[in-house]
């Protein structure tokens, strides 16, 4: 990542303390976009849904045409080997990943017994309760799987996202409230998106245009435990600008207030600092994969 540091990458059966080359200028990933990866962390000393996270990397592989060949269990060990390669408390982003070194020659996809694998570990710290977002639209929408494998969490899709990033930085803003074809909010350009109307949550029902991550799903859960309702419901732009609250769930930093949308201010309320307490709970409570 470009604010990573401290890497340390496993390829090959081996961990190096060092950025590592992993592809070859002639790999199927590097020229025909096959790569997939998938995010977990390290805080605390606590690795919360990382069996969750690895298996989802296999299920993006195969997704893919790819074939992925560490398994779950395998998958854990290898990470918690490297994880001790740092000092005690030090928050690490988690990355396994899958590519394809070779295609096939009559067509552009991959040769699923050519399939490598790394994991990429970097320092990389949590973000302070208070630290927030703003969001703006973006004409860029989310695609449909007829369009994009959207059902893999894969390199490839990330370049229409960064676009999504380029246009709200262009107007003054941090992030994109993106919507689907059919022009309901899906998630934002890097997370899903939640909000708080009258002390109930409301996001964006799966439609098969938006991974409903892994995060989202915790967040749910911890919610409806705390006896909060939450709704999986169609959503539109005036539903956000008429909300108390909205917040973006994502692995890499939990939970991310948002104080604007477009000119529409929000406090950082109570659900979304309770939010925050009780997944920090939920992983306490909970261990390590």
């Amino acid at each position: 990542m470009a604010n990573g540091k401290n890497i340390k990458t496993y390829v090959d059966g081996a961990w190096h303390d060092d950025d590592t080359m992993i592809m070859r200028a002639g790999d199927h990933g590097a020229w025909l976009g096959s790569s997939v990866f998938d995010g977990a962390r390290l805080y605390d000393g606590l690795t919360p849904d990382l069996r969750a996270h690895c298996a989802r990397v296999n299920a993006s592989a195969e997704a893919m045409s790819m074939q992925p060949f560490v398994g779950v269990d395998e998958m854990l060990n290898i990470i918690h080997e490297g994880l001790k390669r740092y000092p005690k408390g030090t928050p690490v982003y988690i990355r396994p990943m899958y590519w394809a070194q070779d295609g096939f020659e009559t067509f552009v996809g991959p040769d699923a017994d050519s399939t490598r694998f790394a994991i990429c570990l970097e320092e990389y710290p949590m973000a302070p309760p208070e630290a927030a977002a703003t969001l703006t639209t973006t004409r860029f929408r989310r695609p449909v799987l007829e369009d994009a494998v959207i059902n893999a969490k894969a390199g490839c899709l990330y370049p229409n996202n960064a676009r999504m990033l380029r246009e709200a930085r262009a107007k003054g803003y941090v992030n994109a409230l993106v919507t689907d074809v059919a022009g309901n909010v899906a998630e934002s350009a890097t997370a899903n998106v939640f909000l708080v109307k009258d002390g109930e949550v409301f996001t964006p029902i799966p439609n098969g245009t938006f991974l409903a991550g892994i995060t989202r799903a915790r967040h749910l859960k911890n919610l409806a435990a705390d006896g909060v309702k939450t709704h999986e419901t169609v959503l539109g732009f005036d539903d956000f600008r008429d909300a108390d609250e909205v917040f973006m769930s994502g692995n890499l930093m939990k939970v991310t207030p948002v104080t604007e949308f477009d000119g529409t201010h929000y406090q950082i309320g109570p659900v979304t600092k309770r939010l925050r307490e009780m997944y920090w709970d939920w992983a306490h409570s909970a261990g390590s994969d």
